[in-house]
């Protein structure tokens, strides 16, 4: 188990991994009321983000069940699909502050952290150092093409996905919840990027794909963007509400099945594992850690409320586990030399779990 993949107390900061406790009895009448005003408030989110973005609906429910699990992602696809819009209509319907930092390889540390600066005060002459924020400094961050920037600023980010606040100098500043990180990579432009470490893709709950749209959905959006239709966006939650429902999100019940399934997916993606099947042995260089686990879990409970349920069911996890896994099952030579990628990695898998 690598440092920092166990689970951790409840007393840990919002950005945090944490496992809730196992959960038979039903939940409390106030957490029903609490369930049904989140799935009202879900549904009224992606039908406000629907007046900007068409289709993608898979996508937006994904970030949507991210956000409610304190999780983070990150969006692979294509130029033009709309990532960055798609973020910044999530962060307006939210009522979130919003900062898009490019990723380039000439960036630094201190360019998304911020950094000290020396200020004079007028009247007393006196010098003193004075803390220029960045633009981690807001609730929900697009890291755009993160893989194109060296690994020394990547890692700026990770303190902050993990712990919630950001450490310049000898001082620490807190990062006002709740906060979101979604970083975009492009599939097509290898040249000129550096692959994210293990360590840091580990940090994201979800690796979402965007695909192209089907073909009604492209012709709306040329309809949409080569009108003059603008939509304007009504926010629906604000900062507040979204950490009540991520509190809530940990209190649903899970069965004694489902975290024995979540544990099987997991563990058996490890080729050294005993019960690990013989495809995996020979197509997994390497397989998920105890984080993947975890955020299966949260996950599977935060789309159980946004689909009315009040109980985690094994659809939610098999729903859940692609997104969750794809970027935590290393293939080996041999699975890419006969073109198997990850995603067929785990399609098989869930098709052995019983």
């Amino acid at each position: 188990m690598e440092p920092g993949s166990e689970a951790l107390d409840a007393q840990s900061r919002p950005s945090d991994v944490r496992v809730s406790a196992p959960h038979s009895e039903e939940p409390p009448a106030g957490d029903v009321e609490r369930a049904e005003a989140l799935r009202g408030a879900g549904e009224r989110l992606l039908g406000e983000i629907g007046k900007r973005i068409v289709g993608q609906r898979e996508v937006l429910e994904q970030l949507l069940i991210a956000i409610l699990a304190q999780g983070h992602c990150l969006m692979e696809g294509v130029p033009g699909l709309a990532k960055t819009s798609i973020v910044s209509s999530l962060a307006e319907s939210m009522r979130l502050s919003f900062r898009r930092i490019q990723f380039t390889p000439d960036l630094m540390p201190s360019d998304i952290t911020g950094t000290d600066i020396i200020q004079e005060d007028p009247d007393t002459q006196r010098r003193e150092l004075r803390f220029l924020r960045g633009p981690i400094f807001a609730q929900m961050i697009l890291a755009d093409e993160i893989n194109r920037t060296p690994p020394k600023t990547q890692a700026a980010l990770l303190e902050a996905m993990q712990e919630g606040h950001v450490t310049v100098g000898d001082r620490t500043y807190e990062l006002a919840p709740p906060f979101f990180v979604l970083a975009t990579q492009n599939p097509l432009e290898q040249e000129g990027t550096y692959p994210l470490p293990e360590a840091q893709r580990d940090r994201f709950m979800f690796h979402v794909k965007v695909n192209y749209p089907e073909r009604d959905e492209e012709r709306e959006i040329l309809t949409r963007t080569t009108s003059p239709y603008e939509a304007r966006l009504e926010p629906v939650i604000g900062g507040e509400e979204i950490i009540a429902f991520q509190e809530l999100v940990r209190r649903v019940p899970v069965p004694d099945h489902v975290y024995e399934l979540v544990l099987d997916l997991a563990r058996k993606t490890r080729p050294e594992d005993p019960d690990a099947p013989d495809f995996v042995r020979q197509w997994v260089a390497w397989g998920a850690g105890p984080r993947a686990s975890q955020f299966l879990i949260l996950g599977a409970k935060a789309r159980s409320l946004l689909e009315g349920r009040t109980h985690v069911t094994r659809e939610d996890v098999e729903t859940l586990a692609p997104p969750v896994l794809r970027h935590r099952v290393q293939p080996s030579f041999a699975a890419e030399a006969e073109g198997v990628d990850s995603d067929k990695i785990v399609e098989r898998l869930l098709s052995v779990v019983q």
